[in-house]
């Protein structure tokens, strides 16, 4: 089953979505995926994480890290399906990030790896944006690198944990304007979901609804206003945003 949030008619569902992606309103009309505003799926915590793939270290020749990196991102930054990522003016490098996201279903709590997909609610997707020219230490981004307003699209909905058989045996890739520029696996995530969950609620209580973006895979690349660009993880979905400037955009928030 697959879940998400949508704004129609200036109302706010929670609905259930089809395979089509078209979706099945409160009162059960069914309504096709351009006619509604997609809203973030959850409005937990999203903890991401740095260079969790060793195949996009190397590509920045960063060594793999030993324990994970992970940073919090900002609910300024979050955007729905289908809406406008705004490029900062006057920047010379911003990337896209494909990456499947676990979504937390019940309270976590110092629990161990044997247990921990028990904790596991569904899977989105995340479009985890950075800013590069601002970037000093890919061990500790900055504010400005991950959380300008826009930058980390999620969903467009969330698919049940048992919809997925297997979240580390899963294809990724992003698309701009229809040309494949980033591959990969979650085969290759070098810290996987359990040991995320155990690690991260050793010291910090993990609520339903919370979110942790397990990292991207190696090929990243610039993108420029006028983008389609396209992150589509196996078994779970196609997230789909559109990149404008800010100054063209007159930005003033996203849809949460």
């Amino acid at each position: 089953m697959k879940k998400a949030r949508i704004k129609f008619n200036d109302r706010i569902q929670q609905v259930n979505v089809n395979d089509d992606n078209s979706i099945v309103a409160d009162n059960g009309k069914i309504l096709q995926e351009d006619e509604v505003i997609w809203l973030p799926p959850k409005h937990g915590a999203i903890i991401a994480l740095g260079l969790n793939y060793a195949d996009h270290a190397s590509e920045l020749a960063f060594k793999a890290p030993e324990e994970p990196l992970p940073f919090l991102k900002t609910a300024n930054t979050v955007i729905g399906h289908k809406q406008a990522v705004c490029r900062p003016d006057n920047v010379d490098y911003m990337h896209y990030e494909a990456e499947l996201v676990a979504v937390i279903g019940k309270t976590a709590c110092k629990v161990k790896q044997r247990d921990a997909m028990d904790y596991v609610g569904g899977y989105t997707l995340c479009n985890d944006y950075a800013i590069r020219d601002y970037l000093e230490n890919y061990y500790r981004p900055n504010l400005r690198v991950k959380c300008h307003d826009s930058l980390t699209p999620l969903g467009p909905y969330i698919i049940d944990r048992d919809d997925v058989d297997d979240p580390h045996d899963l294809e990724l890739r992003t698309y701009v304007n229809g040309d494949v520029r980033q591959e990969g696996t979650t085969r290759d995530m070098i810290f996987k979901i359990p040991f995320l969950i155990e690690y991260l609620s050793a010291f910090m209580t993990l609520q339903p609804g919370d979110m942790i973006s397990t990292g991207t895979p190696k090929g990243l690349s610039d993108v420029q206003p006028g983008d389609e660009v396209i992150i589509e993880v196996e078994q779970v979905g196609r997230l789909i945003n559109y990149v404008v400037s800010d100054s063209a955009a007159g930005y003033t928030g996203g849809h949460r």
